[in-house]
């Protein structure tokens, strides 16, 4: 095993604190970090997004030094390696959340491609913006902290988008003033994380995601990884066995069923798939993952 396989075993696994809840809020209020006082780099079981309204400091991301500068969201896709290596005096909030509050929801429309770059993404929020953008975590806070009814699921994926789809607005507001350097390649993911979601149940070969696009395969094979640090297969293969997951975890379908509402013509292929990507069978998945976190 290499030092960095090695390195990799070792980081831990940052769960949601209650296993059954899907979103977490918590507030920072003047929060100091020193660098000798600093946790190990764990590695997120959830995405976060980090509103720092004021303060500074800086955090590590995938290894690369992130500062941390007031008027900003930072989003950290599930996966990704995170510490505050150092924080004086932050004021703002950190919003944790599952996959299943992001991508398939019903009536909802989240922008995902933000959450699946490679090191994060700090976003500027506008002067003026910050009210609001307090007023939003504090509503979806407010969802996670009541006894939960049949409303919560729809209503903390709506605060959710709301949220996301404002940092998104921000995001193209700021990317007109001063482009990135790798702007064409995270457009190009935008546009097939758009696609992806239309057609990943009826389309798992990269090649039709390529001609729908009008770019070559390995052209778009190169912009995803350099955004995402995965091929076009792997995406694909992503976003079906998510769907799949979900609905072994949410629903009673039967696993032929499942494997029909996700593309597949026989569910034995379906079944050896699902535990190439997952490690288990499906039905053994499902027993582990009743009530508790989707990725384990």
């Amino acid at each position: 095993m290499s030092t960095a396989e090695r390195s990799a075993a070792r980081l831990t696994l940052d769960r949601l604190r209650d296993p059954g809840d899907a979103v977490e809020v918590r507030w920072m209020r003047g929060l100091d970090v020193d660098r000798k006082q600093a946790r190990e780099p764990h590695r997120h079981d959830y995405h976060e997004l980090l509103w720092v309204r004021s303060g500074s400091g800086r955090h590590l991301l995938d290894g690369d030094a992130v500062a941390v500068r007031p008027g900003t969201v930072t989003l950290i896709g599930r996966g990704q390696v995170h510490v505050f290596e150092c924080a004086q005096d932050v004021q703002g909030a950190i919003v944790r959340f599952g996959d299943e509050l992001v991508l398939g929801g019903s009536g909802r429309s989240a922008p995902e491609w933000l959450l699946a770059g490679r090191g994060g993404r700090t976003v500027p929020v506008p002067p003026g913006e910050a009210d609001r953008l307090d007023g939003a975590i504090a509503a979806l806070g407010a969802e996670t902290d009541r006894p939960p009814d049949a409303r919560t699921p729809e209503l903390q994926g709506h605060l959710i988008s709301i949220l996301l789809l404002w940092i998104e607005r921000w995001y193209d507001e700021a990317r007109i003033e001063r482009p990135d350097a790798d702007d064409d390649d995270v457009q190009l993911h935008r546009r097939f994380a758009r696609l992806l979601e239309s057609d990943f149940a009826r389309n798992h070969d990269a090649g039709h995601y390529a001609d729908a696009l009008r770019v070559p395969p390995a052209a778009l094979s190169r912009a995803l990884a350099h955004v995402t640090g995965r091929s076009t297969k792997e995406l694909v293969t992503d976003r079906v066995m998510l769907e799949a997951a979900r609905l072994l975890r949410f629903t009673d379908l039967t696993v032929g069923q499942i494997a029909f509402q996700t593309g597949f013509g026989d569910p034995l292929y379906f079944s050896r798939a699902f535990k190439r990507h997952y490690g288990e069978a499906p039905m053994a998945y499902r027993d582990h993952v009743r009530g508790k976190s989707m990725h384990r």
